[in-house]
């Protein structure tokens, strides 16, 4: 996790996280999940410090890969919150008694840092310089162990998407209703199933997609209420695994019924746009470049793209990274940006028409020495 050369860079004499257990940075550099406030300190000597409350030390010695445990009370916390009357404030002079010791004034910041702590250091007589998260970079080419991860959460994702689409399939049409087992079918009762299969695994999803009919034609829209025949169905399921906190991702659009002449042929248009993009993927290969064969595929068939400034048709970008974040760098869109080998990225083309609602497909893919390994074995049907 050396990041000496950028602090060199930046004439910083250290790196500091300070934030919750959601900051994805601070679980990368210290392997450590903890609910209550934490600071991660790098020195420009590649020094690793990690801050954590009295009640955590003895798990962030078990745990942590930082072996320099420090705890609030070492700097007597307490004595502080009754001197300032402020819990705090108290905290934030913890921080500047170990910057001061390890001969800390210039200390680097992520863009998110908390206003009130740098604003309450520079009061101190520290410099705070902010600067793009040096760990960014480094958690887009993904380790071994962490590839191992995010395999496991997309075998729960595909687990969970085959038992929504089983629900869809089994599904009967009746008076142009869906039913399902006796009662009309709804994206609240896809999500439900979802769910059990994801909690099953030891997984959890926030926000999962079940958008049947014309507003699908909003990319993000969750979905509510009853499903019907002869509609498109987007769903798009974003785990995270419980435990290792990796994140899977993945979607399939499918319909019940019969598929329109239009929906059908915006099918067929994303699932081969998809599949030249996927072909493209190996290390070298700029983001732009698979985007714009996105658009390329998308626009001979008569679609319109973003790429024109449309807004409907293709109207996001490509693809994203995934890891410790649902998206993460890179991100497959109109930077010049080149693939390494160890990212993790989804292929997800989509079409979207108020008129006819919306279809997505999405692959999670790694980035190989020479190619690309599919970590979405799950089948492609439309007609379900």
């Amino acid at each position: 996790m050396d990041i000496s050369d950028l602090l060199s860079k930046h004439k910083a004499d250290g790196f500091m996280i300070m934030g919750n257990a959601e900051n994805a940075d601070f679980y990368y550099t210290t392997n450590f999940f903890v609910s209550d406030k934490y600071t991660y300190i790098q020195t420009s000597g590649s020094k690793e410090i990690l801050v954590v409350s009295e009640m955590e030390r003895g798990r962030a010695e078990i745990e942590s890969r930082i072996t320099d445990i420090r705890t609030l009370q070492d700097y007597n916390y307490r004595e502080k919150v009754k001197e300032r009357g402020d819990s705090y404030q108290a905290y934030v002079d913890c921080i500047a008694e170990i910057l001061q010791k390890e001969g800390i004034r210039k200390i680097g910041v992520p863009r998110d840092f908390p206003y009130h702590t740098a604003q309450a250091l520079k009061e101190e007589g520290f410099t705070i310089v902010d600067m793009e998260s040096p760990f960014r970079k480094l958690r887009s080419i993904k380790r071994e162990d962490e590839i191992r991860h995010i395999r496991y959460a997309q075998k729960a994702c595909e687990k969970a998407m085959a038992a929504a689409i089983d629900i869809v399939h089994k599904s009967e049409i009746v008076d142009g209703k869906l039913l399902f087992r006796g009662f009309e079918l709804t994206a609240d009762d896809v999500r439900r199933e979802i769910d059990l299969a994801l909690l099953d695994s030891g997984c959890e999803a926030v926000g999962t997609i079940v958008a049947g009919g014309k507003k699908a034609a909003n990319p993000h829209w969750e979905g509510e209420g009853p499903l019907k025949p002869n509609e498109s169905i987007v769903i798009d399921i974003f785990p995270r695994s419980k435990k290792h906190r990796y994140f899977a991702d993945m979607s399939r659009t499918v319909l019940k019924g019969e598929a329109s002449v239009e929906l059908q042929k915006m099918y067929d248009a994303v699932l081969a746009a998809q599949k030249e993009a996927i072909e493209m993927v190996k290390p070298g290969i700029l983001c732009s470049d698979i985007h714009d064969r996105i658009c390329d595929v998308l626009e001979s068939q008569g679609f319109k793209t973003i790429r024109s400034g449309s807004k409907v048709g293709f109207i996001h970008s490509t693809g994203h990274g995934v890891g410790l974040e649902i998206h993460e760098a890179p991100f497959i869109g109109t930077q010049e940006i080149p693939l390494e080998k160890g990212n993790v990225i989804t292929i997800e083309p989509g079409l979207y028409y108020p008129d006819q609602g919306g279809i997505r497909i999405e692959d999670m893919l790694l980035v190989t020495e020479d190619g690309y390994e599919n970590l979405t074995s799950l089948e492609k049907r439309f007609v379900v």
